[in-house]
């Protein structure tokens, strides 16, 4: 058991920030006997001096500001800590369990993540990557308070969050590109094609043109797309997340006579809106309006 009261510390600081025993007393209302009283007992407690005279005022001691600077660790958590629970006292969530399309531009997730942590820092976030079913599924199970999909689920309303474009793309070295032609399905049935695994685990779907003989199925996007750029296969990939490889030409546009490009409306989906936080609705807002920004953005790049 800790001999030293927290109340104690925080007049030892008092009285160090405000110079002295008489400032310090106006600063945080107690009287001047009563911080004179709890430092030296804080001196007792300890057996360390903590501090000593300098002129009319007073300053720490090596010891004392060591000890302090730990100390003040200490004030903060503390006071945190009862930020916390006068955020639980009025309804907020402890947690925001969000799940994610691996569509989603990922720029525009980090900036409502930083967003909405500005606003609420104690907040915990749990953020699931899916892919197709994934996020529908746990809105099913009741595990994920917003979930951001191109999938349509059953029983919940969603509002419309972005469209993402998807670009079928190849090295520009694959043997696509060599043809020097206009390409339709009976080329790409050729060649290997790469494609991501659903991330449910009840009910799967595919996604896209799958009749390519060779194909390889990948877990998450990111590996998809530094496959293609190894010149293993061609996909379908969102634009937002190829943009620079794109621009930099690691990446080339396949020249399909049609089906080249497509467009998947997003959706953000409450799993209850009504009963939606306060935490989960800054989220939601927060999300919503950074993938406005990526979209307009998307549609300058574009352009």
């Amino acid at each position: 058991m800790s001999r030293v009261t927290l109340n104690q510390w925080q007049m030892l600081a008092a009285v160090v920030d405000h110079g002295g025993f008489a400032r310090a007393a106006d600063a945080i209302h107690k009287s001047p006997s009563t911080l004179n009283h709890a430092v030296h007992k804080l001196e007792e407690q300890l057996g360390v001096q903590v501090l000593e005279p300098a002129g009319r005022r007073v300053r720490l001691t090596e010891a004392g500001a060591m000890l302090l600077r730990r100390a003040r660790q200490l004030i903060e958590s503390a006071e945190a800590l009862e930020e916390v629970a006068g955020s639980l006292a009025e309804g907020l969530e402890a947690e925001v369990v969000l799940a994610v399309d691996q569509v989603f531009p990922p720029d525009a997730l980090a900036s409502a993540l930083a967003t909405f942590s500005e606003t609420y820092p104690h907040v915990r976030v749990q953020l699931h990557e899916t892919v197709l079913n994934g996020g529908v599924e746990m809105l099913y199970d009741g595990s994920a308070d917003l979930v951001i999909s191109g999938v349509a689920a059953r029983g919940f309303l969603g509002e419309p969050l972005a469209s993402v474009r998807f670009v079928a793309v190849a090295h520009p070295d694959h043997p696509l590109h060599r043809l020097e032609r206009p390409l339709d399905l009976r080329d790409l049935v050729q060649h290997r094609q790469l494609v991501v695994r659903d991330s449910a685990l009840r009910q799967t779907m595919d996604e896209g043109w799958l009749k390519a003989e060779q194909r390889w199925t990948l877990s998450h996007l990111e590996t998809s797309i530094d496959m293609v750029e190894r010149g293993l296969g061609f996909a379908w990939l969102p634009e937002t997340r190829i943009r620079q490889a794109l621009d930099a030409k690691r990446l080339v546009p396949l020249p399909l006579t049609a089906g080249g490009i497509r467009e998947t409306p997003v959706q953000l989906i409450h799993r209850d809106r009504d009963r939606a936080g306060p935490a989960t609705r800054v989220l939601a807002q927060a999300l919503a309006t950074e993938a406005l920004a990526a979209e307009v953005e998307g549609d300058r790049g574009a352009g």
